[in-house]
């Protein structure tokens, strides 16, 4: 046992001492990438640190903080019941909006790699410019206005299936629903541009050795070709989808409002926004956040475990 203690000690300093001397020689490319690495660890490493400490202390940002260990989690858990109602709908979002939309962006990027160039381009454009185009689910507000003049009140009156306007934006009922469509159609873009842009690069001669060695259908062709190849893009669009879907609040503040009617369309962000920024109790919202901030990287880790799977 000594032997192989010494053998392992030896054996690390060694390679110690060898990436130590890679890195003096490499020490220029080092230098290029300081500049990023300090604006990293600036405004999102120290960030993440900092709100980790502040969310065991009691700070309201006119007082210095006071450490109070753990009671601002205990609080969150045991105590805050509207919490809890953000913490549910945040993960129905995410469970619902989430793989749903991943699948459907990675459905119409592979039908609409089929197309000619030029359908292509335009159907891309229409697909990507939700993702992009800021408030643009104001839009809903006007299809699902509370009164008569709403085209989907109008619609079902028109047909006979409701009798009176429904208030979609303000009945718990209806509210939850209605932002998960929001934002599934909004979150189809994220992940769709990486999925086109995988599906080109491609190589085509794989498909070629595929069809010699027994694939007979586009089934196999996608299951045994195209998503090996597109492991990175496949990989990064689950990340965006799980980011976008735990960071959902502006959808929902929009439109139901800030806050929502008995809390139906609270999430976690929401809940932050409301301690952070309006109660300005920042060691109570760093809880909030530290708290999401391990559910997405727990997410993140098994949609990764999932994804490393596909095609082995």
């Amino acid at each position: 046992m000594k032997e192989y203690l010494q053998k392992y000690l030896a054996l690390r300093k060694h390679n110690m001492s060898v990436a130590w001397k890679k890195a003096k020689n490499r020490k220029m490319c080092y230098l290029f990438l300081a500049p990023y690495a300090i604006l990293f660890t600036m405004f999102y490493v120290f960030p993440v640190v900092a709100s980790i400490y502040y969310s065991f202390t009691y700070y309201n940002i006119l007082e210095p903080p006071r450490f109070i260990g753990l009671q601002n989690y205990i609080s969150l858990v045991l105590q805050d019941d509207i919490f809890l109602i953000g913490v549910k709908n945040t993960l129905m979002i995410a469970l619902i909006t989430g793989p749903l939309g991943y699948i459907l962006s990675f459905l119409f990027a592979w039908l609409i790699n089929e197309l000619p160039r030029w359908i292509r381009s335009i159907a891309v454009i229409v697909f990507y410019a939700p993702s992009i185009a800021g408030n643009c689910y104001v839009i809903f507000s006007v299809f699902f206005r509370g009164d008569a003049y709403g085209y989907v009140n109008a619609f079902l009156m028109n047909a006979g299936i409701i009798d009176s306007p429904k208030l979609w934006f303000i009945d718990p009922k209806y509210m939850l629903p209605i932002c998960m469509l929001v934002i599934l159609w909004m979150s189809l873009g994220t992940g769709f541009l990486s999925f086109v842009a995988g599906l080109q690069g491609v190589d085509k001669s794989q498909f070629e050795a595929g069809y010699m060695d027994g694939i007979k259908n586009r089934w196999q062709e996608l299951w045994y070709i195209t998503l090996p190849n597109m492991k990175p893009m496949l990989m990064f669009g689950a990340v965006m989808s799980i980011t976008q879907s735990f960071g959902v609040a502006d959808v929902t503040m929009a439109l139901c409002g800030y806050p929502s009617t008995d809390y139906a369309a609270r999430t976690i962000v929401t809940h932050l926004f409301d301690y952070g920024f309006s109660r300005f109790e920042m060691g109570y919202a760093c809880a909030i956040a530290t708290i999401l901030f391990l559910m997405m990287i727990l997410c993140n880790k098994a949609i990764q475990s999932l994804l490393r799977r596909v095609g082995t």
